[in-house]
């Protein structure tokens, strides 16, 4: 199943509350749940002006699809094609 990268842009983000953020996180899983189990909410990074989720799902149309229920941007969707890390550097 290919994994995604969404950069969702909300100006402020890193100034979410606690509260804020919870009430967003049940906003997604409950789409998510309503769209079935194939689309997966994986982890996301805040920062200052971006929200950044990792995604699994069956297409990019999905993930868009995840956004516009919600009612989160979706400024960018990037399928991830490889994945590296320190070990990737090791022969």
């Amino acid at each position: 199943m290919p994994k995604y990268i969404i950069e969702r842009e909300i100006p402020g983000a890193g100034k979410l509350t606690p509260d804020e953020l919870q009430v967003i996180s049940q906003k997604s899983c409950g789409v998510l749940k309503h769209l079935g189990p194939q689309t997966q909410w994986l982890e996301s990074y805040v920062t200052e002006d971006k929200i950044y989720c990792v995604y699994i799902a069956p297409n990019e149309a999905a993930v868009r699809e995840h956004a516009k229920q919600g009612g989160f941007p979706a400024t960018r969707v990037s399928e991830v094609k490889v994945i590296i890390d320190p070990s990737t550097a090791e022969p």
